[in-house]
């Protein structure tokens, strides 16, 4: 394995790409009791559409978080049980790019894997129990469904792209997910369930060769091939809609305002995330003056959220949470940018708030979660993450304002809001 010290940071890894194509990354903390072990897959809710078997293949939306579900069934009984009767806290997610199957624990570190490793890469499905999943995973979508945090983002998705899958929900729908067969699990764990597609990593106290000689051991030898995604064709620059409203029973509107950005290329991923970041800090952050302001106003509350996501050929920044008047945070924060663009930004501001996001990636380092998780996501999009020091550095007060001038625009915002049912009578 070949080990990788980052100084700047504390952080050693070990790494190695394994002859069938899989990914494993170990971070061994000789000081801790307890191990967390994460394997995903490059498999998410926005992977409907693929090239498999010398065609396109279309999906019902939500078979990745079916597959989720249904991935613990094993011919034996449930691999849930067996990880808990061992000790272990295991648990799995399905994002819109990445499906990660992990547990945490202090004993039995090893055989846990052994069995993380067996459950996730041999599927089991019997159509009575995916018949009574779609039961299970329709409760589930209507308590998503029933979310008003949720539904705002949904719009706001839906707002601001046109074509780019991102804009349905992961979770799929009931109508969706009715579609669904094991056949349907079947491909898609054949298509992407393959070590070639996966990556393995590892925190706490182990030995990082005995984590490969086991991956080696229980994983096929051969992986299958990268699969090509369709996610909607060319998307516009411009946003699909600018505003979206939909009223459900809430006390107070809730608000989320996007920005959509052009897609950072390969090189450039990290910084832009980075960039992203600050800026949405310094431009409404909790230390900003513009949040003080909306604070001290009444216009929102200490929910009000910020930041920077991107997936694959799409990336945006959001703003949001509750507030009495979704068109004057809106369009104070607007005010506020085209202040910062003209006026510049307050240079111990600044400084101190690109500080504090350093510390912030640091403090995360403690988690091993955190570890394993973002070291997956890095390793399916090919960026080296903890060089995040490296990049801080080249960061200055002027990127962020030349951000503001390059990505906010009116043809490229939208807002999404959640309105008192009473209100739309």
């Amino acid at each position: 394995m070949i080990k990788k010290n980052y100084d700047q940071i504390g952080e050693t890894v070990f790494e190695e790409r394994l002859e069938n194509g899989l990914g494993v990354f170990v971070f061994p903390k000789p000081d801790f009791g307890k191990c967390f072990a994460f394997f995903a897959t490059n498999y998410g809710g926005m992977d409907t559409r693929f090239y498999w078997k010398n065609a396109w293949k279309d999906t019902p939306m939500g078979v990745a978080h079916f597959l989720e579900h249904k991935m613990f069934d094993t011919k034996d009984g449930n691999a849930l049980q067996t990880l808990t009767a061992n000790g272990a806290s295991p648990n799995a997610f399905t994002g819109a790019a990445l499906t990660g199957y992990y547990f945490e624990g202090n004993e039995g570190f090893y055989e846990n894997l052994e069995t993380l490793l067996s459950f996730v890469s041999v599927p089991y499905f019997t159509t009575e129990s995916v018949d009574k999943e779609q039961g299970i995973i329709g409760q589930e979508i209507q308590m998503i469904e029933d979310n008003p945090n949720w539904q705002a983002y949904m719009n706001l998705m839906a707002a601001l792209y046109q074509n780019h899958p991102v804009r349905n929900s992961v979770a799929g729908s009931k109508e969706s997910i009715s579609q669904i067969t094991t056949e349907t699990l079947y491909e898609c764990h054949e298509a992407f369930y393959h070590p070639n597609n996966m990556v393995l990593c590892v925190a706490g106290n182990v030995d990082p060769e005995r984590v490969c000689e086991l991956a080696k051991k229980i994983l096929p030898k051969q992986g299958g091939e990268k699969i090509p995604r369709d996610y909607g064709g060319e998307e516009p620059g411009t946003v699909c809609q600018g505003e979206r409203e939909f009223f459900m029973e809430v006390a107070t509107p809730i608000l989320q305002l996007g920005f959509k950005l052009k897609p950072a290329k390969e090189a450039d991923r990290l910084r832009q995330k980075l960039l992203g970041d600050l800026l949405c800090e310094a431009w409404m952050g909790s230390s900003s003056p513009l949040y003080a302001r909306l604070y001290s106003e009444g216009l929102i509350n200490s929910g009000f959220f910020y930041g920077y996501e991107a997936y694959s050929d799409c990336a945006f920044l959001l703003a949001g949470g509750e507030c009495r008047d979704p068109a004057a945070v809106r369009e104070a924060i607007w005010k506020e940018a085209e202040r910062i663009i003209k006026e510049g930004l307050d240079e111990d501001l600044f400084r101190r708030l690109k500080k504090a996001a350093y510390g912030n990636q640091v403090r995360a380092l403690n988690s091993f979660e955190h570890l394993c998780v973002e070291q997956a996501r890095a390793y399916f999009s090919s960026e080296d993450i903890w060089i995040f020091p490296r990049i801080y550095d080249t960061i200055e007060k002027t990127d962020l304002i030349q951000a503001l001038r390059d990505w906010i625009s009116p043809e490229r915002t939208a807002m999404a809001v959640i309105r008192p049912k009473e209100a739309g009578k």
